[in-house]
C-alpha cells in the first residue's frame, strides 16, 4: 500500500465523568493536574495505549497489525523475528553481538531491511514509530523510527477539583489479617467529578513516505481507534469516558498549506453563559471556525 499523500493536523475532544481518566504514580495515583493552571492532564503515552489496544482487539495479530509495545511481551522478542527474516537468528545479547556485527559488514543494507519489516508488521511502529535498539547499539539493529503520528499531552478545558472518596473493604485476604485488623478496612478511590479535555496531533505524510509506509488504510483504523478507544476500556477507575469528537484537518499537499497553531486556534470548547461547575458535555459550545480556514485546508468533524 503506498503512503499517505496529505498532511493532517486533528484535535480530541474527550470527557470523564466520575473516573480517574490517568493516575499519577508519583502522587499515589491522583489524577495527573497541572499545579499551576489546576487543569487536569493526560499523558500521550496513555492515549497511545488506548489506541494500542484497540488496534489490537480488532485486528487480533492480523499481519500488518500486530503491536510491539505489548503487555508482558520483551520487545526484543519482536526484534528477533525481525533478524530471523532476513537469515540472522539470534538466540542471546552475547550471540547477538557477534552474528549482527559480522552480518553489518557484509551488506550495508541490512539494518534497513530490518526496519522495513518491522514498519511491515507493527501497526504502532508504523504509526508512532520506536526505539528498537534491544540488540547491538551503534552495530545492527531494528534501528530508531520517527513515526508520522504524534500526540501531545491532553489538557483539560477547564480547571478540575480532584476528589478522593473513602471506600469501605469487606473483608481481608487472611485469616491472620481479619484476626488482627478486623474484617473491615479504609482506603480512597481518586475521582474528577466532570472534566472536558483536548488533545491535539499530527500526522506527517513525510515521515510516512520516507520511513514507515503509514497508509490510507492506516489513517482510516487511527481515526476508528481514536473514535473507540474508550469504549472498550471501561472500568470502574476510569468511570465513564468518551470520545465526543474528533476535528481532522486535511491539507491539499504533503508538507501542508499553514502551520498547525492556526488550525488549532480554530476549534474552541467554551462553557456556556450560567454554567459554573460543568457536569455534562452539553454544559459546553464546542464551535470549528470553518470560516477562516486558510486554502488548501478541508476540515473533517468525526
Amino acid at each position: 500500500m503506498e503512503p499517505i499523500k496529505n498532511r493532517y493536523e486533528f484535535v480530541i475532544l474527550f470527557d470523564v465523568e466520575n473516573g480517574n481518566p490517568n493516575g499519577d504514580p508519583d502522587a499515589g495515583n491522583m489524577p495527573r493536574t497541572d499545579p499551576e493552571t489546576g487543569c487536569g492532564l493526560v499523558t500521550d503515552v496513555c492515549l497511545k495505549r488506548k489506541i494500542r489496544n484497540y488496534v489490537e482487539m480488532v485486528k487480533e495479530d492480523c499481519p500488518g497489525y500486530r503491536i510491539y509495545v505489548k503487555d508482558g511481551v520483551p520487545l526484543n522478542r519482536s526484534d528477533a523475528e525481525a533478524c530471523a527474516y532476513v537469515g540472522l537468528p539470534v538466540k542471546d545479547s552475547k550471540d547477538a553481538e557477534k552474528v549482527l556485527k559480522e552480518a553489518k559488514k557484509k551488506d550495508d543494507k541490512l539494518d534497513e531491511k530490518i526496519r522495513d519489516f518491522m514498519c511491515g508488521n507493527f501497526f504502532d511502529i508504523r504509526t508512532f514509530g520506536a526505539v528498537m535498539t534491544t540488540f547491538v547499539t551503534g552495530a545492527l539493529n531494528c534501528g530508531q523510527v520517527r513515526g508520522p503520528v504524534q500526540l501531545g499531552f491532553a489538557r483539560s478545558v477547564d480547571p478540575i477539583l480532584p476528589q478522593d472518596i473513602s471506600i469501605t473493604r469487606m473483608t481481608q485476604a487472611t485469616q491472620k489479617d481479619m484476626d488482627e485488623k478486623g474484617p473491615h478496612t479504609m482506603g480512597v478511590k481518586y475521582i474528577v467529578p466532570y472534566g472536558l479535555y483536548r488533545a491535539e496531533g499530527y500526522v506527517s505524510a513525510n515521515l510516512a513516505k520516507r520511513f514507515t509506509g503509514f497508509s490510507e488504510a492506516d489513517l482510516e483504523l487511527l481515526w476508528e481507534a481514536i473514535l473507540n478507544m474508550f469504549e472498550h476500556d471501561h472500568s470502574a477507575a476510569r468511570g465513564k469516558m468518551a470520545v465526543r469528537e474528533l476535528v481532522i484537518f486535511k491539507h491539499d499537499s504533503e508538507l501542508g498549506n499553514a502551520p498547525a497553531y492556526k488550525l488549532f486556534d480554530l476549534v474552541k470548547a467554551e462553557k456556556k453563559p450560567g454554567v459554573t461547575a460543568p457536569r455534562a458535555y452539553s454544559d459546553y459550545d464546542v464551535t470549528v471556525d470553518e470560516a477562516h480556514l486558510p486554502a488548501g485546508v478541508t476540515c473533517i468533524r468525526k
